[in-house]
């Protein structure tokens, strides 16, 4: 076996394995998975609510001593 000939299996072995990632990805069965992960940044967790709260209440504060 030659360079030529090595070179030309590791290449349909790269490509085989990015056919089969690409089919992976795109499966019915992992569309839910994927649209749950992408949806995810737009949930808040309870950390992002507290500190949200943290900035009015300082806010607010802020205000009424401006008073």
């Amino acid at each position: 076996m030659d360079y030529g000939t090595l070179r030309g299996l590791v290449a349909l072995l790269i490509f085989a394995l990015f056919i089969i990632i690409v089919l992976w990805s795109y499966s019915n069965k992992r569309s839910a998975a994927f649209e749950d992960i992408a949806n995810s940044i737009f949930e808040e967790d309870e950390l992002s609510k507290k500190i949200k709260q943290s900035h009015l209440d300082t806010n607010n504060n802020q205000e009424t001593n401006n008073v």
